[in-house]
């Protein structure tokens, strides 16, 4: 039996606060409920405060939907993050052309355009919202992360 090539995901926002570290959640649970441990999945932020917790409201909504965040801590996007991830998806066109410019080239896509949703839309930035806004961006990255994970599951990798 052959083993399965490591394979390594970046999810990209702002801050890495809001959006990445709930998509980043996302796929963890969904890998690790397929028992996927050869699949790594990592968050980073274009102007990330190195460090920083997860935001409150990604944290409680998180909580929620039985996520838990607590651990997550911001790192600052970098050329080396870019280059030892397999996939790079970010919330938006901005974050993309930023991964690009560090080297990101074909590994890198918009998350809504990956996932083959037939939307090509950034994904709203809740921070500074209530809770409903990151309740919305919650189940905007839910279908869409779920198909990231069927993409990756089924791709054999």
């Amino acid at each position: 039996m052959s083993q399965r090539q490591r394979m390594r995901v970046l999810f990209v926002c702002t801050g890495n606060t809001c959006r990445s570290p709930i998509a980043e959640g996302l796929l963890r649970r969904a890998v690790e409920a397929a028992g996927r441990g050869d699949i790594e999945v990592g968050s980073a932020g274009t102007g990330a405060w190195e460090g920083a917790p997860a935001s409150e409201g990604s944290y409680l909504v998180s909580l929620e939907q039985g996520i838990d965040l607590s651990g997550h801590r911001a790192r600052l996007l970098s050329p080396e993050l870019i280059s030892q991830a397999d996939l790079v998806l970010t919330m938006s066109r901005g974050h993309l052309g930023r991964v690009r410019e560090l080297g990101g080239g074909g590994r890198a896509h918009l998350l809504a355009e990956y996932a083959a949703e037939g939307v090509a839309d950034d994904i709203f930035d809740p921070f500074g919202g209530d809770l409903d806004d990151y309740r919305a961006t919650f189940r905007a990255l839910e279908p869409l992360v779920a198909r990231v994970a069927e993409r990756i599951l089924e791709s054999g990798r």
